[in-house]
């Protein structure tokens, strides 16, 4: 039987993401992207109109089921084969770049008497890939939907600051075009904010930004079961409880697999469909968070949001320092 509420909730995020992606082509706003365009204007239509609970069935959907498809077609963007001709010393700094962010993020945030779940969330997509790390940690720590949409909101508040700081930054930092890209790939939070910086310092400089990057996504697999581990060491799966396993993770792992060994080997696809594709994502990542953004209130967003944002602009400063002085 036909389930209009959840066919209508899914066209809802689908127009208030057509709408965040129109945005994000406006001069001022194309900095900030579809993603953080849409949240927004999902959460001015939380305030003014309240939660659509007609449509609930159908933004659910959206914001869970979309959400692990989006996370699973991510794992194209990951080259594991860069990754493994490399070898450990991307690994390394990736590593150390994940532990700074966590460990400084929390520390912070205890300090500052934060929220912790949305603190974690940040310090994940600080250390790892922005949005998407925190969409693929959010349900393995049983975070709320609005702490993930806010997480989100947040990180690409912040991480297009720190862009577009850098690239003001670039012409008079007393490095070359080459470590510039190794700085912004260490530190930087999501992949698009990394290829926004590191352009106006040439190909060369944005191959190894990425080439930084792509570590530190790669490390996104072993991190979410040390929180699987640590979920249920500490407790947190009570009684009888379920615990979902995250099964897009191992998607997420076939995908990259795809990408680095099928496609362009055993069949070829165009740059534009590949390119295609990676619209595709970013969409349904951002309907998915569209759904999120709509349980968001501004009071409490108010109350909740402001330490944990001071926290992030703390570690993000230090991260930059620390990655800047290390290269």
């Amino acid at each position: 039987m036909l389930n209009v509420s959840l066919i209508l909730g899914i066209g809802f995020t689908l127009i208030i993401a057509i709408c965040g992606f129109f945005l994000a082509t406006l001069p001022g706003l194309n900095h900030i992207g579809g993603l953080a365009c849409a949240i927004l204007l999902a959460m001015g239509y939380r305030q003014v109109f309240g939660y659509p609970e007609r449509l609930r069935t159908g933004i659910q959907f959206a914001s869970k089921k979309l959400l692990r498809l989006a996370i699973i077609l991510y794992g194209l963007k990951l080259n594991i084969i860069v990754i493994f001709h490399q070898g450990f010393p991307l690994l390394l700094r990736g590593a150390l770049t994940i532990i700074f962010s966590i460990a400084v993020l929390m520390i912070l945030a205890k300090w500052l008497k934060a929220d912790l779940n949305l603190s974690l969330l940040l310090s994940v997509g600080t250390g790892i890939c922005g949005a998407a790390a925190i969409a693929a940690v959010s349900p393995i720590i049983k975070a709320k939907d609005e702490d993930t949409a806010m997480g989100v909101g947040i990180i690409a508040l912040v991480g297009t600051v720190f862009s577009i700081i850098y690239t003001l930054l670039f012409p008079f930092l007393p490095i070359s075009p080459i470590d510039y890209g190794n700085w912004v790939g260490i530190s930087l939070h999501e992949i698009g904010h990394v290829a926004l910086a590191a352009a106006p310092a040439g190909q060369d400089a944005l191959a190894n930004a990425l080439l930084a990057k792509l570590a530190r996504v790669f490390l996104l697999i072993p991190l979410c079961f040390v929180l699987m581990f640590w979920m249920k060491k500490k407790g947190k799966i009570e009684g009888d409880a379920k615990f979902e396993f995250p099964w897009f993770l191992i998607g997420f792992i076939g995908m990259s697999f795809v990408g680095s060994y099928i496609i362009g080997n055993e069949f070829v696809v165009s740059k534009k469909h590949m390119s295609d594709i990676a619209v595709f994502t970013s969409f349904l990542l951002t309907m998915s968070m569209t759904g999120l953004g709509l349980n968001i209130s501004l009071k409490e967003l108010r109350t909740k949001a402001i330490r944990p944002l001071i926290a992030i602009i703390i570690t993000s400063i230090l991260l930059s320092l620390l990655t800047f002085f290390s290269i």
